[in-house]
Order: C-alpha cells, then structure tokens, then sequence
C-alpha cells in the first residue's frame, strides 16, 4: 500500500513529525502516551509491512519490559512502598510506573523515528532547509541515511563476496574473519570514496552559493493547505490543554494527575486525531481507490 501522506509538501510531513515526537518526549500522561504508542505502531505498520512487526516484536517490546524492569531496580523513589529487595531497597509502585511511563516515552520516539525516515526523505529536508542552513542541512541528511544506506551497501559487497568464496559464512574461522576484514576494508574505501564525490558533486553544482536557483517538484497545493490548517488547529487544542496543565502527570513522590473532565475527554480525542493524521489519511485515499474501482 502506497502511503499517501508521503506525497503531501515536505512542510506538512516535517510539522507533523517535529510535533509528534516533541509531544511523544514531553507528555508522560499514560493516556497521552498510549495514544502517541498505537498511532505510532499503526503508522509504522502501514508504512513498512512486516518489518514493523519483526522491528516492534523483536525489538521494542524487549527494550520496553527491559527499561520498565530496570527503572525500579535502582530508584527507589515514592512512597508507596510494594516490597523490599535482599538488600534491604524498596520498590515503590511509583518507581514502576514512571519506569512503564520512561520505557513506552523511548520506544514511542524510536518507532516515530523509523517513519520519519521513510517519509522525509534527503531531497524533502534539504528542500526545506537548503536556503536557511545549506552545509548543515546537507551533513544532517546525510547523517540520517548513513544506517540504512551502508547497511544496503554491506549487502551488496557482502554478496558479491559470496560470489568468489570470499564471504563471512563461508571457509573455517579463520577464513571467515579474514573475509569479513576484507569485506570491512571494501566498506571503508567505498565510503570514503563516496563522501569525496558527494561533496565535489555538491561543490560542482554551486550548492549553498548566495542567489543560486534550484528545480523543486514541491509545491503547496489546496490538499496540503487543508491539512495544514486542521493540524494547526489540533495543535494549538493540545497545547493550550499542556498550558492549563491537563497533559502533565507527577510520578515523585506520589501519583497526581488532573481529573478526567470533557475538557481533557476533547483533548484526547484532539490528539487522537493528531498522531492519526497520517492513517487516516490513507484510509481516506484507500476508500477513495476502491470507489472509482468500483465505478469501473
């Protein structure tokens, strides 16, 4: 399934990315949380398919029980004491909680993370950046596509290795380190080769000059005004709610938050519909497809 938000103007999916992980990091209210978690989770599925669920099953759900264990381990603030370890340390529910609240905060981020990558792509962000921070936005979309990039790059010497024999699964120990030495070597010539081409290539184009033009296919149509406008309006709901203090939780010493009242009822629902922007955007196009299919 094609995402559609990934087609709207680069502004659209910057401001919603920048919003939603500023609001992930910020908000350890565990309703807001939990939103933030599952638009996240529902995103990434759509966005990568299977690999979303060997990322999220294999690794996020052990990173999170993994921080939620630990956080109670060594701080034992709070005063509702549950137990006390062999050493004579209590653990409080309050330091479980906080832990839950730490690890779901990080694994939120990190699946954010993922889907930015795969929307805001190096030409979006330089497109958006290029004018105002020229050097540092190009360093920073590099920096972004390094993983993914040398790990396809790996693969693809990788096997040309196994090709000839020479790869790591491939001879006894010995042989295999040696292969993967050489395999490293290729790697680090390889990308060393490809920074000096970038940045002569860059140069050679008169990137960053003052007055230079640039071709875009970007352009800010009536769709991404619409969308612009209602995410506006989601925003400022949530912040306003964050300033009157309904999205705030305490931990230490003890549990407080603000009482659930229809004001804070909107706001979930606000911001619901804030992280789901990107999901229920394709599921509009979705249906829009199976109409004219139908049609036909």
């Amino acid at each position: 399934m094609q995402d559609s938000f990934s087609t709207f103007h680069p502004f659209v999916n910057f401001l919603y990315f920048v919003v939603v992980l500023l609001f992930s990091m910020v908000f350890m209210h565990p309703i807001f949380q939990v939103i933030a978690l599952i638009s996240a989770v529902v995103y990434s599925f759509m966005l990568k398919g299977k690999k979303a669920i060997k990322f999220n099953l294999l690794y996020m759900i052990p990173f999170l029980l993994f921080m939620a264990i630990m956080n109670p381990v060594f701080n034992h603030q709070g005063v509702t004491i549950l137990f006390y370890l062999n050493n004579g340390n209590p653990i409080t529910m309050e330091s479980i909680l906080y832990g839950v609240a730490a690890a779901c905060m990080f694994v939120t981020v990190i699946i954010w993370f993922s889907c930015y990558n795969v929307v805001m792509t190096s030409d979006k962000f330089i497109y958006i950046f290029g004018k105002i921070l020229p050097a540092l936005s190009l360093i920073f979309s590099m920096v972004l596509r390094f993983v993914p990039r040398y790990l396809a790059q790996i693969k693809v010497i990788s096997n040309a290795q196994k090709c000839i024999g020479r790869d790591v699964s491939q001879g006894n120990l010995l042989a295999r380190a040696r292969n993967g030495i050489t395999i490293l070597s290729i790697m680090t010539t390889w990308a060393l080769e490809n920074a000096i081409e970038t940045a002569d290539s860059m140069k050679s184009r008169g990137y960053g000059l003052p007055g230079r033009t640039s071709f875009s296919i970007f352009r800010l149509d009536a769709r991404d005004k619409v969308v612009l406008l209602i995410m506006t309006g989601l925003i400022a709901m949530v912040a306003v709610s964050a300033a009157m203090g309904e999205n705030t939780m305490r931990y230490y010493p003890s549990i407080k938050a603000s009482a659930i009242s229809p004001f804070s009822i909107l706001v979930y629902i606000a911001y619901f519909a804030l992280c789901m922007i990107p999901v229920l955007i394709n599921m509009v196009e979705a249906m829009k497809w199976k109409s004219i299919e139908s049609k036909n």
